[in-house]
């Protein structure tokens, strides 16, 4: 639990760490009136905060905060509102989401197949005449007070003259026949690597996530305008979410030159959150040289505070990625690309999902770790939502960290019919936290799920999937505390920067969020309702609602 307010001494003692001449300067911004969650080592609640050329020169109590105010400085009373440390979301293909994220049809939250239409009516009401409508993920049937998928019938008419895309997960596809036609497929065909779905559902096909990642590419993309205008808004809605950072593992459908808009706002110091982004292998079978060539002039950590370069992943070949029986073959191309990026210290990585085929990955990585030691360079290992102990007890010993994501709470239901009990440790993130093992939260968004990190944290301590249905027992559930580490300290060691943010101490960048409520004590179904009402990135206020908005330099007002 977090512990009680600072008292003066306390406080005193943290400003002491700043140089004399260093304190005697104003601050640029305070906070005060808060009931700030610094999740230091302590656990330590302070009152105010002091930031000053982008980091944190204080934090205590008020009085002694508000001496660092001088005539420049903004100060903001938080009113008795919960600052937490600025969230992390350590596995998200935010680069991908954005460039799109202007144009696409978003289902995130949509309680029913007919919220679903309406927000396709709306698309097509702005589109321009015959404009594509997709939908590219972030839902399921199970958000859906009908339990099902929308039909084709229903798309068409919802948008009659529109052709319509709708994806879920990386399992089927649904087109209007105007999307058919516009794709050269002929009427009573399905698309290259697509078979009718199992159940039957009218206009349904299924693929495997290459084959489906291979039909969206034929989709028709965004202008760079368009990726512009999509990174900037949906880095400005994560911000709103109190996201300041994340950790971009690549993806399919985007290439090297699809960065621009990233690099274009980075250099504009347009950035509102930090991003720490892997390159994925896009080119099978000469997934090395691939590797070779875009890192020539590319080492690890390249960049600055805002965005920099964090090594390979989470495809790094395609035939070890989601291959549960890899031949002798695959293991040892496999092998000489992952010893080639140890020689080189860069970070990998990698995408696996079952447990039962896991020792194929970590029995290379072990091998590899006699020959050129791995266990600093911080590898991390994706999904993997059935670790067991001994899987855990091996990542451990070789340093590899696991980005934990809340698929259980889109595909729970699913997991709790196939798997019975064994669903109900599923992620095992109390073990995972017993063992030691470095855990970064994430969503995987948004092809697979929401971006919302609060959904995300409302899952973690709940365990109930999107349906209602309770899932994770107790034994893996964190506390509230736990949780919030996981989704900030913890997500960033995966870029190496847990001394640096993740904590809101003195000397560390000026990363935070003054929540709407309380997430420690607001009723656990409340939890994924939170936003934040400003949010900071170094210092930079980058998003800011009521009663926070206002121009002036003080703010106040009551939770």
């Amino acid at each position: 639990m977090l512990r009680t307010l600072l008292t003066a001494a306390g406080a005193a003692a943290l400003l002491l760490l700043l140089p004399p001449a260093t304190q005697a300067q104003p601050a640029d911004l305070i906070v005060t009136n808060a009931k700030i969650a610094t999740l230091d080592a302590a656990a330590t609640t302070a009152q105010a905060l002091a930031v000053r050329d982008g980091r944190i020169v204080a934090v205590g109590n008020a009085a002694q905060v508000r001496a660092l105010s001088g005539p420049i400085t903004r100060t903001v009373d938080a009113g008795g509102r919960t600052v937490i440390p600025g969230l992390i979301d350590s596995h998200m293909h935010a680069v991908r989401a954005a460039l799109s994220y202007s144009t696409e049809v978003n289902w995130i939250g949509a309680g029913s197949i007919g919220e679903a239409m309406d927000r396709i009516r709306a698309a097509a009401a702005r589109a321009r005449p015959g404009g594509w409508l997709i939908v590219a993920g972030g839902w399921t049937e199970q958000q859906f007070a009908e339990r099902r998928r929308p039909t084709a019938a229903e798309l068409q008419e919802a948008a009659p003259n529109h052709p319509v895309y709708v994806q879920l997960f990386y399992e089927a596809v649904v087109m209007t026949p105007k999307a058919l036609e516009a794709l050269g497929v002929p009427a009573g065909t399905l698309p290259a690597g697509m078979k009718p779905a199992a159940d039957g559902a009218p206009g349904w096909m299924t693929g495997d996530i290459v084959g489906i990642s291979a039909l969206f590419d034929k989709l028709p993309k965004p202008s760079y305008d368009d990726n512009l205008a999509g990174t900037r808004a949906f880095f400005r809605e994560l911000n709103r979410l109190g996201v300041t950072g994340l950790v971009d593992p690549g993806g399919f459908s985007i290439a090297p030159s699809q960065y621009a808009a990233l690099f274009e706002l980075w250099r504009e110091k347009a950035l509102t959150l930090r991003v720490a982004y892997s390159v994925f292998a896009q080119k099978p079978g000469a997934e090395l040289q691939e590797f070779r060539e875009l890192t020539q002039m590319l080492p690890m950590g390249f960049g600055d505070d805002m965005l920099k370069f964090n090594g390979l992943g989470e495809r790094v070949t395609l035939a070890m990625y989601n291959n549960n029986f890899p031949d002798a073959a695959a293991k040892e191309k496999f092998y000489e690309l992952v010893k080639w990026a140890a020689m080189r210290r860069l970070a990998v990585t990698i995408h696996w999902q079952e447990n039962g085929s896991v020792d194929h990955l970590l029995g290379l990585y072990e091998k590899l770790n006699a020959e050129v030691p791995i266990k600093e360079l911080r590898w991390s290992i994706a999904h993997l939502d059935d670790a067991s102990p001994e899987t855990l007890a091996r990542m451990k010993a070789l340093g590899i960290g696991w980005t934990m994501q809340d698929a259980m709470y889109f595909q729970g239901d699913r997991a709790l019919a196939t798997r019975g009990d064994a669903a109900r440790r599923m992620p095992p993130i109390g073990s995972a936290l017993r063992t030691g093992v470095n855990v970064g939260a994430g969503t995987d968004a948004h092809r697979v799920a929401s971006y919302n990190p609060f959904v995300a944290l409302q899952w973690m301590l709940d365990g109930r999937t999107v349906s209602g249905k309770a899932m994770r027992g107790a034994d893996e559930t964190p506390t509230r505390e736990q949780a919030l580490r996981l989704y900030t300290v913890g997500s960033a060691w995966f870029s190496f920067d847990e001394a640096r943010r993740g904590t809101l101490e003195v000397g560390k960048l000026a990363d935070f969020a003054i929540l709407d409520q309380d997430f420690f004590s607001v009723p656990l179904e409340r939890i994924g309702k939170t936003v934040s009402l400003m949010t900071v990135v170094g210092g930079r206020v980058v998003h800011a609602a009521r009663p926070f908005d206002a121009a002036g330099t003080s703010v106040a007002a009551a939770p």
